[in-house]
């Protein structure tokens, strides 16, 4: 019964990690982990000794516990990376609100002054730097 479970569950996990690859609601390089760990789910599915020899190897006693420490590693590493994305896009929102603003203000005083256009273009900055992706 548990070996079927965890087969079904498995397989529906990379159906639905597939369905939302193509469907464009899951970036490849997040689907690719996910793939990953759904792939090596259907090998101890049908294969349920290689746990029982990986923990051996490990020394841990319970292969479940090594299952249970395997995920809990996985999870704080993917909290981990998610963090890390939110940080960089924060940095981006913040430098495009501070653009905008920019851009803005050399608007307003186009249109309450315009003699004044070549002194408003000099606000808006020439050389955007945007911090660079690590992807």
């Amino acid at each position: 019964m548990s070996v079927a479970f965890s087969l079904i569950s498995s397989i529906l996990m990379v159906v639905v990690v597939l369905l939302m690859l193509r469907n464009g609601k899951l970036r490849e390089k997040y689907a690719i982990l996910w793939l990953v760990i759904g792939g090596l789910t259907i090998i101890l599915g049908f294969f349920p000794r290689l746990l029982d020899w990986a923990a051996s190897l490990v020394g841990v006693i319970v292969p479940s516990n090594l299952l249970f420490a395997l995920s809990i590693l996985l999870l704080v590493g993917v909290s981990l990376h998610v963090s890390r994305e939110l940080t960089i896009l924060e940095d981006e929102t913040r430098i495009l609100a501070e653009e905008v603003s920019i851009l803005r203000t050399a608007i307003e005083q186009l249109q309450h002054d315009p003699v004044a256009a070549p002194r408003a273009t000099r606000v808006i900055p020439q050389d955007l730097s945007h911090p660079s992706k690590e992807e």
